[in-house]
Parts: C-alpha cells; sequence; structure tokens
C-alpha cells in the first residue's frame, strides 16, 4: 500500500546500525532534519524513518536488510508513511536494493546526508535513487548535529576512507580514499561538543593512525591533533579508536604518558598474526613484530589497557595458523579482544579465494579464542581488586535500578563494558 499523501514536517526517526563512523553520519542526518524544523522522534512513534545502513560483514548487512524490511512491513501496515534507507549498503549495493525492495521511498548515499529533509518530506524533485560515485565528500565543524548519546561521550570524525588494501574488506569501495579534516575545523566542533556538556572526546575514523598524512604532517598527525586538542579544550578524556600496526606512532604514546586527559588505551584490529594469512590479507607485521610493539607501548604507557580484533577462517588459514593467533593472545593478554569468523565479501581482494573453511569450523576457532581471551579478561579485572579506579559516570545502570554505572580509562563506550557502582542514596532508601 502506497501512499502518496503529501506530509508537511514529519516526525522522523532513525534507525542507525553498523560503527561509530555510522552513527556520526546518524547524527548530521538529525541535525539536517531539525534546522529544517522536523519533530526527532523513536522510530517506532515516528511517520517516517530511516534506516542507516551497515554493509562491513554479512551479519551486519543481514541485520540491516532486516530493519530495512521490518519499515516496510509497518509501512504496508499503515504504521508510517515513509521509509527512507541511507548508509554504507546504498553506497554499495544501492541499484540491487532499490530493485528488490520498490517499497523503499529513497535512497540516500554518504556524499547525500543533506538530503535527508528532502526525503522525509518526499519532494518530487528528489529522484527515489541515483547511482553512488565513490564518496568524495568530508563533514565539517559546519555541519548540523544531534547527539544521540546523553552519556558523557562523543564522537569525532577525523577523517574519512581508508588507504589501506587489506583483500577481507570493502570500506575503500564505500567510503572512497582516505581524506583528513583539518585540525582548525576539528577544533571548533570538538568545542562545541564540549559547550554542549560531553566530557569524553573519541576521536574515529577508519585508520586514525594515518590521520593527517595527506595534510603533509606525516605520520605524525594523530599526535599533533591531540596534543592541539588537549591544549585548546578541556575534556577530562580524549580518546582514539582503531589503530594500524604499521602507521601507529610512538610519538602519541609518548604524549599518553605525559597527558593523563589523553586515556591510556590502544584499539589496535590486528586481524591475524600469522605471517603467511596476513600476507594474504595485504597487511605487513607478524606475530613478533607485533609482540615487540605492544612491549614497547607498555614500556611507554604501563598502566595502558590493550585491545585487539582477529579473524578466523579466513581462506587458506590451518590448524598451525590458528595456533599462532591463540598463542600469541596467551602472550600478551590484552585486556579486552574481539574475534569474528570470516564472511567473504564481493568486490574484496580476498572474494577470488571463495568461503574453504567450513562455518562450523570458524566457528569453533572463534569459541576457543574467545574462551582464552575470557580467562585472561577475568584475571585483569580480579587483579583489580582493592584499587581505586577513576571511571566516568553515566548515569542510572542499564540492568538495576540498585547501581549507578560508569566507565574506567580501559573501557571504551559501547566496546569494553561498564562498572557498576553502588548507588548509596539509593541503597539506603533516600
Amino acid at each position: 500500500m502506497k501512499n502518496s499523501r503529501p506530509l508537511a514536517l514529519p516526525s522522523v526517526g532513525i534507525v542507525s546500525l553498523g560503527c561509530p563512523k555510522n552513527l556520526v553520519d546518524t547524527e548530521v542526518m538529525l541535525g539536517h532534519l531539525q534546522r529544517e524544523g522536523m519533530t526527532l522522534a523513536d522510530p517506532e512513534k515516528s511517520r517516517v524513518v530511516i534506516v542507516n545502513t551497515c554493509g562491513f560483514i554479512d551479519a551486519a548487512k543481514e541485520e540491516s536488510v532486516g530493519a530495512i524490511l521490518r519499515e516496510v512491513a509497518r509501512k504496508e501496515a499503515g504504521e508510517i508513511d515513509r521509509v527512507i534507507v541511507a548508509g554504507c549498503m546504498v553506497q554499495k549495493y544501492g541499484r540491487e536494493l532499490a530493485a528488490e525492495i520498490p517499497e523503499v521511498d529513497h535512497f540516500i548515499g554518504l556524499d547525500e546526508l543533506e538530503m535527508a529533509p528532502a526525503a522525509a518530506l518526499g519532494l518530487p524533485s528528489l529522484p527515489r535513487f541515483s547511482d553512488k560515485p565513490l564518496a568524495t565528500r568530508l563533514s565539517d565543524d559546519l555541519a548540523p548535529r544531534v547527539l544521540t548519546h546523553r552519556r558523557g561521550y562523543a564522537y569525532l570524525k577525523v577523517a574519512e576512507g581508508c588507504n589501506n588494501p587489506c583483500t577481507f574488506c570493502t570500506i575503500p569501495q564505500m567510503r572512497g580514499l582516505m581524506r583528513s579534516r583539518t585540525i582548525a575545523s576539528l577544533v571548533k566542533e570538538a568545542q562545541s561538543l564540549e559547550e554542549r556538556g560531553v566530557k569524553e572526546l573519541v576521536l574515529i575514523s577508519q585508520d586514525t593512525t594515518r590521520y593527517g598524512e595527506d595534510l603533509g604532517l606525516g605520520r605524525t598527525g594523530l599526535a599533533v591533533l591531540v596534543e592541539t586538542l588537549l591544549r585548546e579544550t578541556s575534556f577530562p578524556w580524549v580518546r582514539f579508536l582503531y589503530a594500524y600496526p604499521k602507521t601507529l606512532h610512538p610519538g602519541v604514546f609518548e604524549l599518553m604518558a605525559k597527558d593523563k586527559r589523553f586515556v591510556p588505551y590502544v584499539d589496535m584490529p590486528l586481524q591475524h598474526v600469522s605471517r603467511r594469512i596476513l600476507l594474504s590479507m595485504k597487511r605487513g607485521g607478524d606475530g613478533a613484530s607485533y609482540a615487540r610493539q605492544f612491549e614497547e607501548i607498555r614500556k611507554i604507557v604501563p598502566e595502558i589497557a590493550l585491545r585487539s580484533t582477529f579473524i578466523v577462517g579466513f581462506p587458506g588459514e590451518e590448524e598451525k595458523d590458528f595456533l599462532e593467533v591463540k598463542e600469541f593472545m596467551e602472550a600478551v593478554r590484552f585486556e579486552n579482544a574481539g574475534v569474528f569468523t570470516y564472511s567473504p565479501e564481493p568486490g574484496s581482494g580476498a572474494e577470488p579465494l571463495g568461503d574453504p573453511i567450513p562455518f562450523e569450523e570458524k566457528s569453533t576457532r572463534r569459541d576457543r579464542l574467545m574462551e582464552v581471551q575470557q580467562k585472561i579478561s577475568l584475571s585483569k579485572n580480579r587483579a583489580k581488586r582493592g584499587k581505586t579506579l577513576d571511571v566516568l559516570l553515566e548515569g542510572p545502570s542499564t540492568e538495576t535500578d540498585l547501581l549507578l554505572e560508569g566507565r574506567a580509562a580501559g573501557q571504551a563506550p559501547e566496546i569494553d563494558g561498564a562498572e557498576g557502582i553502588l548507588d548509596d542514596l539509593q541503597a539506603n532508601g533516600s
């Protein structure tokens, strides 16, 4: 059932899926909608729903398609008037989605975030779908933005796109080649976020450690940026996410050791440690070089929390390759780690290799690594007993009314969990 009734300033909600970079895009679309006077609401209470999709791995794509179909069903039932799809899946698979799901009213690419109001209104001048060239736009401090979190932190997207040739990934095909924002623009947005009450600034991009290469800052760009942000703002905590081992400069950790506001934390997704598999992934390094790198980092910042992610079941991975990862994790002892099963991406460099390892075997390898990490994390958490930690208080616990919730420095937002804190007033019945 299609509804052609013109909508005047409808209520709009966004279902935001995927990574923090996608969340920033969602917040910018909300900013454009608010600027045009539209009411922002929970998707369940809105007449127009935008689904901001993720297209990184099979599970994310399935979640995105499922979300689209749920909103389409609501439209068919008369619960909402319009369904709009945005984000990475539109950028890569938009033409297929437009053909297969005709009930969707508009498709918005990564370079078209400002079109959200026109799509929400159903303006006839806006085409339902147009081919999306490689994304080239870079947002700036002038972009409107509505923060969706009220728990003390906000993301600052320092760059867009990626230059790394990893064969398991198609991010460059969706978000384009790497392009960095200027330090001046980032400082202005950071100051604006601080004025809005944000306490923790989280720097993000696809390869944050390569920030500024295209601006002539070489490998020191991230350190220069953080040093400037620490000088020009008063955030209690500044954190960065996603380090690439080849481009991570020691100056970042020297600054971390010098300024307590620069959170002692690094998330370095290694993906594997077997040199043979890393070569097939078109990534540098090996287990020995990575172990030395983490050893040097811990020498500079002894209290640092280390996190990484690994892929199991990449084509050609044998038991001996898997065991290299297991032994590496046991030796390095990360505070936290994530493990993903390989899924082939259409158009990726690894696509011709197929997907020869059975899903059951990949799942077993993932579970074996997570069992290793769970024991390490438990041991490290038990070692904190009796210690006093600085915690960013974020409000009532999501699990019980008897506790408040906060994060220690070693816990990145939405990634590493939270700390339960006894609320004395509630415990005493006050």
